[in-house]
């Protein structure tokens, strides 16, 4: 679910297509978005199984170690495109504000925290063009409970 009032349009990031943006003030550390129907969570063997252009693939996000949760009732949240310079932080199925971020902000996230250890997405990160491949999820965890734990410190 998203928490903060928003909108789809054109994103701001070239050849992303559409992004999310916020149509209020979310303070850095706020909870952007979250879970609220996690009904389906595979073992990434079992989601591999299935061919990369497949509903199951398209619609799971890594949610720990090895296991994906699958929506493919996602709506909007399918609009918050990858950034290596994000807004937001992906952490345990959480999407937080990195900063305070005025209404107007386009939300974007580091995707190689939310794909398998060493999947590579399809597309290059279109800013920098380098590749957006997926994290060893203990990296992922030092790197996001780091991160999220500086935005509390303030």
């Amino acid at each position: 679910m998203i928490l903060p009032r928003y909108r789809v349009a054109d994103s701001l990031i070239p050849m992303a297509g559409k992004g999310l943006f916020l149509d209020e003030y979310v303070a850095g550390g706020r909870v952007i978005l979250a879970p609220d129907n996690i009904h389906t969570v595979w073992p990434e063997a079992r989601l591999r199984t299935y061919p990369e252009d497949s509903v199951e693939v398209h619609s799971s996000v890594r949610w720990f170690e090895d296991r994906f949760s699958l929506t493919p009732e996602w709506s909007d949240e399918c609009y918050v495109n990858h950034s290596y310079t994000p807004t937001a932080l992906w952490h345990l199925g959480f999407v937080f504000a990195l900063t305070d971020l005025p209404a107007g902000t386009e939300v974007t996230m580091d995707y190689r925290y939310v794909i398998g250890d060493g999947e590579a997405m399809p597309f290059q990160d279109s800013v920098t063009g380098r590749p957006i491949v997926g994290l060893p999820w203990s990296e992922c965890v030092a790197q996001t409970a780091a991160q999220l734990a500086s935005l509390f410190k303030r």
